[in-house]
């Protein structure tokens, strides 16, 4: 979204298609010729891997099959682009794919996969995916009942962030339904004699995701998977009750004041709040409870403990009822381009646990394989995420504003979430969020 590409949002995908077709023929300043498959490569031994992760987490995907390969023989040349989305257009329609491209989206992948870009996965890949993948992931990979391709990387959102010493200092637990939760807060907020919550949505041109994140949460917990699935393709639209009912359950948190924004100021000080900036307001006490990702450690100062028994702790957001288990998240879709010999065993390694265990390994990811070992994770809260991830019971849904167009998703529901927060009543802030689907 903000911090690396892992969290950026996407372009349309509408637009993906158009500036492919307009420069289709035309070469793509500075584009890498395709490996060794349709691309027309390096070598019967070369594969070319396209993607958005970039900098130092390109530089730990490349070690992560780097003993592998060359046990393999075979050489794989990753490129890193932030640009992915329009030059992978260019080049498919240009016909100079790479073989393998890293998808961060689903829409993305099964935009792709629809136009006949894609091969159908490997047997290998599919085995590797129906073993160790639950069915909501080996859906995401499934475009028109076939199969192409599986998971890699996975995150999980709605994550709360609290102290530990606070809790026990003021008596209080961990909540177990989205109730407690709201008692909880009343809790805090009456022993302390300040607001629970801090919150913040500035990110510069991205400024409104993270509200788009607490809305999706409670969308999914509340309403249940249909309407989230509905709502993310517009059967179920912004004004629909279930979708009115998730921001009223979120208002009566972010838009109290009584609840908001501790340590930063009134309930608009959250738009002018960056995102990363409640993570020390946290670790010092000023605030009592915040949501955000996993990613969120990595804002907090120098030696602080995040640690059940440490300075920061957290805990997934309950659902309507102690048994209810669905979450939200993200992660990459892996396809390929190309059918040759060394590029099917590169994605059948990519969908397996032995891959997994050695990027998540090198720190700092999570994967939902069931085959990884949560210890291969050095980061507790990663470690909690893989057992999340993993646990069958769990009901996964990729981040709902990254599933619709980029007019709505990366569009109107992010200014949508800053118009609210600025005061717009609750029903223009939800005619204006769904004036931004398509036409048809």
């Amino acid at each position: 979204m903000a911090l690396t590409q892992r969290y950026r949002r996407l372009a349309p995908l509408a637009l993906v298609g158009a500036v492919g077709i307009a420069l289709a023929g035309c070469g793509a300043p500075g584009a890498p010729s395709g490996g060794g498959g349709d691309g027309g490569g390096g070598g019967d031994n070369t594969v070319t891997i396209y993607g958005t992760i970039v900098d130092a987490e390109a530089e730990l995907l490349q070690q992560s099959w780097a003993d592998w390969a060359e046990a393999e023989g075979i050489t794989i040349k990753y490129e890193g682009s932030q640009d992915f989305e329009t030059q992978l257009g260019t080049r498919a329609q240009g016909g100079n794919p790479p073989d393998i491209a890293i998808f961060p989206q689903p829409g993305l992948f099964a935009d792709f996969a629809s136009r006949d870009f894609l091969k159908p996965a490997p047997e290998e890949v599919e085995k590797n995916a129906n073993e160790y993948w639950t069915k909501d992931w080996v859906n995401y990979g499934t475009v028109d009942g076939t199969f192409y391709g599986a998971p890699l990387m996975a995150n999980v959102k709605g994550w709360i962030w609290y102290s530990p010493a606070k809790f026990a200092e003021w008596g209080v637990e961990i909540p177990k339904t989205l109730d407690e939760l709201t008692t909880l807060t009343e809790t805090i907020a009456s022993t302390t004699g300040a607001p629970a919550w801090c919150a913040g949505f500035e990110s510069g041109t991205a400024t409104g995701w993270p509200g788009t994140d607490w809305i999706e949460d409670y969308v999914l917990r509340d309403s249940g998977a249909e309407v989230y699935d509905q709502w993310v393709t517009n059967e179920v639209k912004f004004t629909d009750p279930e979708i009115k009912g998730a921001f009223d359950k979120v208002g009566a948190i972010l838009l109290n004041p009584a609840y908001v924004n501790a340590g930063f100021g009134d309930v608009r000080s959250i738009n002018s709040t960056a995102f990363g900036d409640v993570a020390p307001a946290l670790a010092s006490g000023s605030c009592a409870l915040t949501h955000q990702a996993s990613f969120l450690a990595g804002f907090f100062p120098e030696g602080t403990n995040v640690a059940e028994d440490g300075d920061v702790w957290a805990f997934m957001l309950p659902g309507k009822t102690e048994s209810d288990s669905a979450v939200t998240g993200g992660g990459e879709i892996v396809g390929g381009f190309s059918d040759d010999e060394a590029t099917q065993k590169v994605l059948a390694y990519l969908s397996s646990p032995e891959w997994a265990n050695s990027r998540v390994s090198l720190g700092g990811v999570t994967s939902a394989n069931n085959g990884l070992d949560p210890e291969s994770a050095k980061d507790p809260i990663l470690q909690e995420t893989i057992k999340i991830l993993q646990d069958p019971d769990t009901t996964f849904r990729f981040d709902a504003s990254d599933l619709m167009p980029g007019a709505v998703g990366a569009g109107t529901f992010w200014k949508g979430m800053v118009a609210w927060v600025n005061g717009t009543a609750t029903d223009e802030v939800l005619t204006q969020i769904e004036s931004g689907w398509p036409a048809g």
